[in-house]
């Protein structure tokens, strides 16, 4: 149970409060600064933990069971910060218009996390897609550059990428979401 693998799943987990400290405070500069370096590494753990799983062949039950989760905790957690407190600017580093992809992601992961709870009670296994992939990437980029939004403000680039990103990933995770629902409708009575 104690692999790298596992070991790496669980850092992502527990820095997930370090990163929340890290945005908290508003107009807070240095704070987003070091949040983005944790989510960068964060984000290299998340790829290196199945590389490794696989190529050691140590792929456990609770690797599958927790890397989701943990993945799941710091999308949440980092769209959440970003809605609810100031970044370097006077305002949310998400707000307006761009709360919406937010929330459609946000909306996604918990309805895609209960359909795979209950088609896993069926023994159906649900594979991921190379979109969901596409998506992924898009989603861990637009939260990244968000970040780092908070820490340069005056460079806007830097939140338009974001912004943008954040777009692609809610059209993504709106057809990604319908792959995942149509497949759970054929096992529902």
């Amino acid at each position: 149970m104690l692999t790298l693998p596992n070991l790496l799943t669980l850092s992502r987990i527990f820095a997930v409060p370090v990163l929340v400290f890290l945005l908290w405070y508003p107009g807070w500069r240095v704070g987003y600064g070091f949040g983005f370096v944790l989510y960068c590494i964060v984000g290299i753990t998340d790829y290196l933990d199945g590389y490794l799983a696989r190529a050691q062949g140590t792929v456990s039950k609770l690797g599958i069971f927790l890397d989701p989760i943990a993945d799941k905790i710091m999308v949440a957690a980092v769209i959440v910060m970003l809605i609810s407190t100031e970044g370097g600017g006077h305002h949310p580093i998400i707000h307006g218009w761009d709360v919406i992809p937010a929330l459609i992601i946000l909306l996604r992961e918990i309805a895609v996390s209960g359909l795979r709870e209950f088609l896993a009670q069926l023994s159906v296994s649900v594979p991921v897609s190379k979109l969901a992939k596409w998506k992924t990437t898009f989603q861990m980029v637009s939260l990244g550059a968000l970040i780092l939004a908070g820490a340069w403000p005056d460079e806007a680039w830097v939140l338009l990428v974001g912004q943008v990103s954040l777009w692609a990933a809610a059209a993504l995770t709106v057809i990604t979401g319908w792959d995942y629902l149509r497949v759970g409708l054929k096992h529902m009575d």
